[in-house]
């Protein structure tokens, strides 16, 4: 690996003090234009770059935003992230990313590295198994280390720090009421999130809006898959054991659009005799057969949002509330419908 050059360096080749040299690079009107012009000539011949660490030690601010994310691979979390991305970059800032992977230990390991002074602040949104386990100490040691948090859509009440949620109970009331006013009269929900927060607020919202129909007539019908492995036998038990099923509500598109392929096989017509709806507006729900019809998360706006909240309270060093700001959903209307 080449040698990095350091300013120190830069200046005793140019028989320069320190000072002029920061300062010719800065383009500052106390040095002459032909000392600017010799200084950064050799800077850029010898490819000096700033040290970006040495620049926050002066300034206190790093411009830089850590956020973590449990899982890449999911829609919802790429867009949020290119929402935080488009709103962080409008304002100056960096993001650094990193992935807990739903495991507790990864999330706390990444808090701890970047609490280090590479970042302003973190947005995140909780792994699993920290919700599950319900740990939250490696949040409040960020917080008391000065580090302002903005949890999105998995976040914890035992944190102070500023919030960003979906309705997740009122997105599933209304996609059950949605069912329920064409006239269906056994709907089933299938949900990949039992053990989740946002899971829970899901089934409720289907429970209140199957009890607060006086005409609707069947029980609850709940599915639940636990592991990738069960979406198929899971979703033929359903069909198997209830002939008469003609709504489906489920809470992610992979089990939406496993019960359209089984429904399909099975001689069901979409939306005649059963109608389906997921969860999340991603690429695979437009280009199902039939196409999907969604409760979309408005994901981009919940990372503008999450970044627009970060960046306030960084800019604002007075202390203020911390909010919790509500984003709704809409229902997406398509072809399974």
């Amino acid at each position: 690996m080449s040698h990095k050059i350091t300013l120190k360096e830069l200046a005793a080749e140019l028989n320069l003090s320190i000072s002029t040299v920061s300062k010719a690079l800065k383009n500052s009107y106390e040095i002459n234009e032909k000392t600017i012009a010799r200084v950064q000539a050799l800077a850029k011949k010898r490819n000096y770059r700033p040290n970006r660490m040495a620049l926050s030690l002066k300034s206190n601010k790093t411009m830089t935003i850590g956020v973590i994310i449990p899982n890449i691979l999911n829609y919802f979390f790429s867009k949020v992230l290119l929402g935080i991305e488009e709103e962080a970059n409008s304002n100056g800032y960096h993001i650094i990313i990193c992935l807990s992977n739903n495991q507790y230990q990864k999330e706390a390991d990444s808090l701890q590295l970047l609490s280090d002074g590479s970042v302003d602040g973190f947005i995140l949104s909780i792994a699993r198994e920290t919700q599950v386990m319900q740990r939250n100490n490696h949040f409040k040691k960020a917080t008391e280390d000065g580090y302002p948090i903005v949890m999105f859509d998995r976040v914890s009440e035992k944190i102070e720090c500023d919030k960003i949620v979906v309705d997740d109970y009122k997105a599933a009331y209304n996609a059950t009421k949605f069912l329920l006013k064409q006239d269906r009269k056994k709907i089933a929900l299938i949900s990949t999130i039992n053990d989740l927060n946002i899971g829970k607020l899901r089934i409720n919202g289907y429970k209140k809006a199957l009890e607060g129909d006086p005409t609707y007539k069947n029980k609850e019908l709940i599915f639940k898959i636990n592991n990738k492995t069960e979406y198929d036998s899971v979703i033929t038990s359903l069909f198997d054991n209830h002939h008469d099923v003609d709504g489906i509500f489920a809470t992610d598109n992979v089990s939406a659009i496993t019960a359209l392929k089984i429904a399909n096989n099975k001689g069901f017509n979409i939306p005649k005799d059963i109608s389906v709806i997921g969860f999340s507006d991603d690429k695979i729900s437009r280009l199902s057969v039939p196409s999907l019809t969604i409760v979309s998360q408005n994901a981009l706006e919940i990372g503008k949002n999450a970044a627009r909240m970060l960046i306030d309270r960084l800019q604002n060093n007075s202390p203020s509330e911390f909010k919790t700001k509500v984003i709704q959903t809409d229902l997406v209307v398509r072809e399974s419908t």
